[in-house]
This record gives structure tokens, C-alpha cells and sequence, in this order.
């Protein structure tokens, strides 16, 4: 099956580019039906108006609390054919409603439990993994829940960390595995093999 993906961006859209990417090779069966974006100016949007998908735009300065900033997500997502939300560097907390459990994505630059959570995203995930001396790191798709980088794994990719590494060096090989290991949990979803939250 085609699968219906709405994915939430707040930057530069990298993970999205890999999406469109991966959907014009013909390696993944999904459509991108629409990109809802935090902000209005950034390169995220670009990509998304050249591939011709629809944006939607909500700012979390325009709201007073998460609740309803989230509602208007939500609210932008239904209006397009979505069975699927990839969250894609969305940098505001999204709550999304029951109806939608189960089928929002997320992925972290690192291993979980060790390095998730509150502030525990893009470079301070891979200065923490340096700093702790570890010989590997790696990304982690999960099904996501209310709280940060909590909900259950659907998947990992582990790469090395070498000698010599940055941040830098690191996240460049652990977004290597993150354009695998995302595509391939959007498979699993459309084989109905996601876990489900408890």
C-alpha cells in the first residue's frame, strides 16, 4: 500500500529531502501529502514548494500553550489524506489527539534510553556520545507518545564512533543510517508490524 505521510518540519528539511528522494527512486511506496512547517522562511519549505507538495504553516509563537498550537497541527494535517506522521526536526512539541496514537513517527540521532530526552537533540546528542567515550552510536526510530523520546522502538541503526571524530563527523554517519532506518519504518508501518504504544 501507498502510504499517506504528513511531515512536521521546523529547518533546513534534510530528512524530508530524504523522503522525497527516496519516493522518486521508487525504494519507498509513499506519497508526501503534506509538509507543516513551524516556520514560514526556511529552506524545509523551499524543498517541499519544489517538489510541489502542499505546506501548511504554523507558528508555536502564534498560540499561548502547546495544547493549542498542537490542535491547529492537527487540524492542518486533516486536511490532507494522511495515514502517517513523520516528525522530521519539528523543534515544538506536537500533542497529537488519540485518534492519531500509534501513527507518529520520530527519530533520534542516538541511541535510546541513554541519550533521549528533554534538550538531548542534533549536536548535543553527539557531543554527549564523545564526551561519554562510547564506540558506537547510532539513530533510533520510535513510535511517539507525549513525552520525549519515550515511546517504543520500532528500529535502530548503530554506526562506530571512530578516532578523530567531531559532532560534526559523527552526525554526518549517523544520518547515513537515519536515511535508511526512517524509510524502512515507514514500511513497517504499511506491513502493520509497528509496535504499539503502551
Amino acid at each position: 500500500m501507498t502510504v499517506n505521510l504528513a511531515v512536521l518540519i521546523s529547518g533546513s528539511g534534510t530528512t524530508l529531502q530524504n523522503f522525497i528522494d527516496k519516493i522518486a527512486e521508487g525504494s519507498l511506496d509513499a506519497h508526501i501529502s503534506v509538509v507543516v512547517s513551524t516556520r514560514r522562511k526556511v529552506f524545509g519549505v523551499e524543498r517541499a514548494e519544489k517538489a510541489g507538495i502542499p505546506v501548511e504553516v504554523v507558528m508555536r509563537r502564534d498560540f499561548e500553550d502547546a495544547e493549542s498550537f498542537s490542535e491547529e497541527v492537527t487540524k492542518a494535517i486533516e486536511r490532507h489524506d494522511v495515514d502517517l506522521v513523520i516528525l522530521a526536526g519539528m523543534l515544538s512539541k506536537y500533542l497529537f489527539p488519540p485518534r492519531w496514537a500509534g501513527r507518529v513517527l520520530n527519530i533520534h540521532p542516538g541511541l535510546l534510553p541513554e541519550y533521549g530526552g528533554h534538550g538531548m537533540y542534533g549536536h548535543h546528542v553527539h557531543e554527549a556520545v564523545l564526551a561519554a567515550g562510547e564506540a558506537e552510536s547510532g539513530c533510533t526510530v520510535i513510535v511517539a507518545d507525549h513525552e520525549y523520546d519515550h515511546g517504543p522502538t520500532v528500529l535502530e541503526r548503530r554506526v562506530p564512533v571512530l578516532a578523530g571524530d567531531t559532532p560534526d563527523t559523527l552526525a554526518a554517519r549517523v544520518f547515513e543510517a537515519e536515511c535508511e532506518a526512517y524509510p524502512e519504518a515507514v514500511r513497517m508501518f504499511a506491513e502493520g508490524r509497528l509496535p504499539a504504544l503502551r
